[in-house]
């Protein structure tokens, strides 16, 4: 590693000569030297993400699916404990939790959800009814538990989300075991690339104009959002910026007179534009 040292009897070491370069890594360390690092290029565009197939999440959201889910996981978990390296505690407390989320969904609230109806016709009768004896109020009896079920502490699904997280991290899980066991979201269809269409909104803030974008819900299949401006200047629509992350605040100098900034945006799929300019949007920036 070479290291600079001022040399007063050196006349080229003197502050304001325009060859010598303080600091610069070029100066101080040539190629081949240990510890060279090459000068980083000026890079115009966000690099191409690469992009992965998108799935929905392997949990579902609708809770008749979840009744389904979860009694899956419950009967064929143990079936998979030996290859997937899980111990039997593991595998109890995992069918434990599925057994008690079961009875709470399927059983318990929906005669907790029954019971309040009829709940609701108890105070109305309190309120309008006619009958001449004293009231008698009603008490939920909560549904037998099924043979097997115990309660359990909350958390249930929280711990069996950790533990699919510790089957997905372990290496041992095929994608046929996964899917067996649902823990694969079905994959998502791309959607039409030539019908998507930004939508933003501009506001100013202080001295800048902030701008709102978003990915629409096609993130997985989009790069970039391609920015313009138009300021009002005669130049009409120009390039603003190439954004990557939701969102961007235009700093540009305000005008000396009262002036309308436009925007408008538009996709990209690598370094192509995709599919439609977002409607154009408008604020009048002070001066």
């Amino acid at each position: 590693m070479r290291i600079a040292y001022w040399d007063t009897s050196d006349p080229e070491m003197y502050w304001g000569n325009p060859n010598l370069r303080w600091g610069s890594p070029s100066y101080l360390l040539e190629p081949g030297d240990p510890g060279f690092v090459p000068p980083i290029p000026t890079v115009s565009k966000p690099p191409t993400k690469i992009k992965k197939m998108k799935r929905n999440t392997y949990f579902p959201v609708r809770l008749g699916d979840q009744y389904i889910w979860l009694t899956n996981l419950n009967n064929k978990l143990g079936g998979y404990a030996t290859v997937l390296g899980l111990t039997t505690g593991q595998v109890s407390a995992a069918k434990a939790d599925c057994g008690w989320l079961l009875y709470v969904l399927q059983l318990w609230l929906p005669a907790v959800r029954t019971w309040a109806l009829a709940g609701t016709d108890v105070a109305t009768d309190a309120q309008t009814g006619t009958e001449t004896d004293a009231m008698i109020l009603p008490v939920f009896a909560a549904p037998a538990l099924p043979t097997g079920v115990v309660p359990v502490a909350p958390g249930a699904l929280n711990r069996i989300f950790a533990l699919v997280q510790l089957i997905k991290d372990g290496g041992k899980c095929t994608d046929a075991i996964a899917t067996d066991l649902g823990l694969i979201g079905s994959a998502q269809s791309a959607p039409d690339l030539t019908a998507v269409q930004p939508v933003i909104a501009a506001a100013v803030s202080g001295s800048q104009v902030n701008i709102k974008w978003g990915w629409g819900g096609n993130a997985a299949w989009l790069d970039m959002c391609e920015l313009q401006v138009d300021r009002g200047d005669g130049k009409g629509f120009v390039l603003l910026a190439f954004d990557t992350t939701p969102n961007y605040t235009d700093t540009q100098a305000f005008p000396a007179t009262l002036t309308k900034w436009s925007y408008r945006a538009i996709y990209h799929q690598s370094d192509a534009q995709v599919g439609l300019w977002s409607q154009t949007v408008s604020v009048t920036v002070p001066a």
